[in-house]
């Protein structure tokens, strides 16, 4: 099998061979690094390639297994992180100058666990200076692989460009508003938020303790359950992390399941959601029907007001986070993010409980309909991409606002805690991947990936892969 042919392969099917020891650790590794020395230069998907480890990594990993040691479905498999998963002896920047030389200690949890199943760690992925909305000027714009006069929106920007392009079988990102959903969809990949406190946080650099979340990007729902089922469980150094056993999320995913209700969120006039989106979320729609699963229309709890709480319990996080290198260090910051900051640590405290009590009734509203379906569809963002260094086609709310409406169906999700998918629903007419996003009640990710999966396989076809350009 050609290094072209190793790279277009689905994790799954990369450890299929190597489990068969068809396809050799080495070999998938060789393949992904010469195919990130060719277009990393291009996408900037990688701050940091760790060549020289990787490579040792993988003849580790074709050593054990040749000698029976076989540790599961990613021994041996090229993997990435997001720049803000800390990573002993290499740089974790968070796509910032502030952390442009840090070298941590000690691995993130969820580093370490890739680790311990044998997964090799090819790099660290670009992203949006400390999650927070903006590139660094220091480490520039990723681009889509789909096309690369635009943008793959963030934070896990590099993440998904990188799963899309073929450099390296999956990638962990990290969710606040959207950072794992959005990219996703936009780069035609699969991106699960998990469940708050399913995966450890332990060594992630934070932006919003109360709101972030790790999680996994593939190319396939079938690698986002083996990647999750690799990083979930309780972890004592993070005290949000949950005590729930973990299930095997393969287990049953190809059962179809049957007797499920899906809730549809319903068209609203003020929703900004363009034409091609609504079209994708029906053809979804339709997915679920033919595959015998109940569908009827749901409204959209609270959008507004989920969004406007969530934008102020993230600006008074985020700040109290980086209040003392915004006293110590602020030019080292970009002037956006640095103003953003600075809004944040003005916020009165009555705005932060206000939020906080909003946040409370937006739960409660969603645990209501969480009881009469048992999955949601919406689109992740009311768009797709946008053209790099043209005006954004997020649309603007009534009070000048973009972000509140990029955000308005993947916030509520981060706010409740609820797990929700992007997956892969199809192209817009300039050829850009557009998405779709399910979502399911707390710890129900096996649920989830069985409904993925059928509007998976029901529109892949929608997503044909170009003759010519970057994407595999």
């Amino acid at each position: 099998m050609s290094a072209a042919e190793l790279c277009r392969l689905s994790l799954d099917e990369a450890a299929e061979l190597v489990k068969r020891r068809e396809a050799s650790p080495v070999a998938l590794t060789e393949a992904a690094l010469a195919r990130i020395d060719q277009l990393n230069p291009i996408l900037n998907a990688f701050i940091t390639v760790t060549a020289e480890s990787a490579l040792e990594e993988a003849r580790a990993a074709e050593r054990e297994i040749a000698g029976g040691r076989y540790r599961g479905p990613l021994h041996g498999i090229p993997l990435s992180l997001k720049d803000l998963y800390c990573t002993k002896g290499v740089r974790t920047t968070g796509g910032s100058r502030l952390l442009r030389d840090f070298v941590p200690d000690e691995d993130a949890t969820a580093a370490r666990k890739l680790r311990e199943s044998g997964a090799v760690l090819l790099g660290k992925n670009a992203m949006l200076e400390l999650a927070y909305g903006e590139e660094h000027p220091d480490y520039g714009a990723t681009r889509n692989p789909w096309d690369i006069e635009f943008g793959t929106n963030g934070s896990s920007s590099g993440s998904a460009a990188a799963v899309a392009a073929g450099l390296g079988y999956g990638s962990l990102g990290s969710d606040t508003g959207g950072s794992i959903r959005l990219p996703a969809a936009w780069c035609g990949i699969v991106g699960l938020k998990p469940s708050y406190g399913l995966v450890s946080r332990a060594g992630v650099l934070p932006l919003s303790w109360s709101l972030d979340h790790a999680g996994p990007m593939t190319r396939t729902v079938r690698d986002c359950a083996l990647l999750l089922q690799a990083i979930a469980g309780y972890d004592p150094a993070d005290p949000t992390s949950s005590r729930r056993p973990v299930p095997d999320y393969t287990a049953e995913l190809d059962r179809v399941p049957r007797d499920l209700t899906a809730g549809v969120f319903a068209a609203e006039p003020d929703d900004g959601v363009l034409p091609e989106v609504r079209a994708a979320l029906d053809a979804a729609t339709q997915a679920l029907r033919d595959a015998g699963i109940s569908v009827r229309e749901v409204r959209q709890p609270h959008p507004e007001q989920a969004a406007r709480a969530l934008l102020a319990l993230l600006y008074a996080e985020a700040s109290s986070y980086h209040l003392p290198w915004l006293r110590q260090r602020p030019d080292d910051y970009s002037a956006n993010t640095r103003e953003r900051l600075e809004l944040g640590a003005l916020l009165p405290a009555t705005t932060y409980l206000s939020a906080q009590r909003a946040r409370r009734t937006i739960i409660a509203a969603y645990q209501q309909l969480m009881r009469e379906v048992d999955i949601l569809l919406t689109p992740p963002a009311p768009t797709a991409s946008y053209r790099l260094g043209g005006a954004s086609i997020a649309p603007v709310g009534p009070e000048g606002d973009r972000m509140g409406r990029l955000i308005r169906f993947s916030g509520p999700f981060d706010l409740t805690g609820l797990p929700a998918i992007a997956v892969p629903a199809g192209l817009t007419g300039e050829g850009l991947p557009l998405g779709v996003q399910l979502a399911a009640r707390p710890f129900a990710e096996a649920t989830l990936f069985q409904a993925a999966q059928v509007v998976e396989q029901a529109l892949k076809d929608r997503l044909p892969r170009p003759e010519s350009g970057l994407v595999v």
